[in-house]
């Protein structure tokens, strides 16, 4: 069995590669659905984000909206590297 990393940054093709790996056969662990997995409200993930970014980044269902925290982060390495240490 050979173990393949995808790495890359956003919009660059990570997630058709893993369905192309996927359609032939290859198992596959999407780190961006994990990391979708741990942010969920209720979590300890979540709690941390909030009390980093603050609540301008909890939508009206009360999870966390995804473009709001990129508008942070993605043009801010600091507060990135903050996200990721988080999650």
């Amino acid at each position: 069995m050979h173990t393949i990393g995808i790495t890359g940054n956003i919009g660059c093709g990570k997630s058709t590669i893993l369905c192309l790996l996927a359609s032939l056969g290859a198992r596959v662990i999407d780190a961006d659905k994990l990391a979708h997995y741990v942010m969920r409200r209720g979590t300890p993930v979540w709690d941390a984000v909030v009390a980093e970014f603050g609540q301008d980044i909890v939508g009206a269902d009360g999870e966390i909206n995804r473009p709001a925290l990129g508008r942070i982060v993605f043009g801010d390495p600091p507060a990135l590297r903050r996200l990721e240490a988080i999650v």
